[in-house]
């Protein structure tokens, strides 16, 4: 099919263009990208052929120059990039510039700078709060519904989708075990989880407001924060998540501007207890985003988590991962938290699905309980666009090799 002929309701189409950043073959030279279609658009040549003045700003390997940019210019070279697949005049112009998909190589979007993981979803938490103290007069901690929780990661281990997964080793100790012992994580699992690019930074001593959410945070990816939870059984208390979590967090290749996720956004779940002043939501526009993810291994599909369902806000946690004075950098990335539904089959992690190996999943291949390996895991996700159209949200894919 012509690379301008997309079909009707293609979620890749004008209404969504994400950014990625790609390369040709036995071609060392990478450059941004736009998704359109089942091809990718050089963003930097098109930029050139159509004379805009934003050509430099894109002929870039990574998307931190374009990031750094702010709120005007990203509406500027969206606009442009809008006009440019939607206008027959130009189809001649950008022709040259457009690539297979299947043709390119798709590789990490920006350089990250820092990596913040949150504990998003209240059906998480009192699912892992049930599993763990089954006897607590409340599955979640008293702090849960006044801050969203988070541990700071390991930027260097983010990888992009489609990148294997060594299998972490680490300590690992059972409850009736007499001492720890070393070896591969036994219980390695998934996290589903939506990740937000910071593109504006601020300064070091002044907090950044949830309402000024979309003039920093560029867009959003789907992230796999993989978890080995034997390792990080052993070793979070009473510090957190360290070596069950930093060996590796996959993202997707796509990062999808706010901008082509108006439609989606929706109010948050009814908040239970008052919250802080930095907090409070109350008056603000709506910041929840209703994001429908998919959870596969090996292809069968296991959970379908909703996003719309998470308690805290990307723009809350914003405001509550700056309020004392921590500064934001160009590249920052930060997750959700495990996304999870009310339902059994909306859960998105293996810890809940199998309730901590206690039900195992049917799969065509076998029964799991954590991951195998040569086992592959897929993320894949949509959102309501313009229209009726479906924004599509890429995938994070990555499969299990031994250490």
């Amino acid at each position: 099919m012509p690379p301008f002929d997309i079909p009707e309701g293609d979620p890749f189409g004008a209404h969504n263009l994400p950014y990625g950043v790609f390369s040709l073959p036995a071609a060392a030279e990478r450059t941004v990208g736009v998704r359109f279609g089942d091809h990718v658009l050089d963003a930097g040549a098109a930029a050139r052929a159509l004379g805009s003045p934003h050509a430099a700003l894109l002929a870039r390997p990574t998307l931190n120059p374009l990031l750094a940019a702010g709120r005007a210019t990203w509406a500027e070279v969206r606009s442009t990039l809008t006009a440019a697949v939607t206008d027959p005049a130009h189809r001649a112009a950008l022709a040259p510039h457009l690539h297979a998909l299947s043709s390119v190589t798709l590789h990490l979007p920006f350089e990250v700078a820092d990596y913040v993981d949150f504990y998003a979803s209240e059906n998480h938490a009192r699912n892992v709060g049930r599993i763990f103290r089954p006897d607590a007069p409340d599955s979640l901690t008293p702090n849960w519904k006044h801050l969203p929780i988070g541990y700071h990661g390991r930027s260097g281990t983010v990888i992009v989708s489609g990148t294997d997964v060594v299998r972490p080793s680490g300590q690992r100790k059972g409850p009736a075990d007499p001492a720890p012992v070393f070896g591969p994580s036994v219980r390695l699992d998934i996290e589903a989880e939506v990740g937000f690019v910071v593109g504006v930074p601020s300064a070091m001593g002044k907090p950044v407001a949830a309402g000024s959410f979309r003039d920093h945070v560029f867009g959003l990816c789907l992230l796999n924060d993989w978890s080995a939870r034997d390792v990080q059984a052993w070793e979070y208390v009473p510090l957190g998540p360290f070596l069950g979590k930093s060996f590796a967090t996959s993202v997707s290749a796509w990062i999808t501007p706010l901008q082509a996720l108006e439609e989606a956004r929706v109010a948050p779940p009814r908040r239970s207890h008052p919250l802080l002043p930095y907090l409070d939501d109350t008056d603000a526009e709506p910041a929840g985003y209703d994001l429908r993810l998919s959870v596969a291994i090996n292809g069968h599909v296991v959970s379908e988590p909703p996003f719309a369902s998470m308690y805290w806000t990307a723009a809350q946690q914003l405001a509550h991962m700056t309020v004392n004075g921590a500064s934001l950098r160009t590249g920052d990335l930060y997750g959700s938290g495990t996304v999870s539904g009310p339902d059994p089959e909306q859960r998105g992690s293996l810890l809940e699905l199998t309730w901590n190996g206690r039900d195992a999943l049917e799969l065509p291949d076998g029964k799991r309980t954590f991951l195998e390996d040569g086992d592959e895991v897929t993320l894949s996700a949509w959102a309501p666009g313009p229209g009726g159209l479906r924004v599509g949200l890429g995938e994070v894919s990555g499969r299990i090799v031994a250490g």
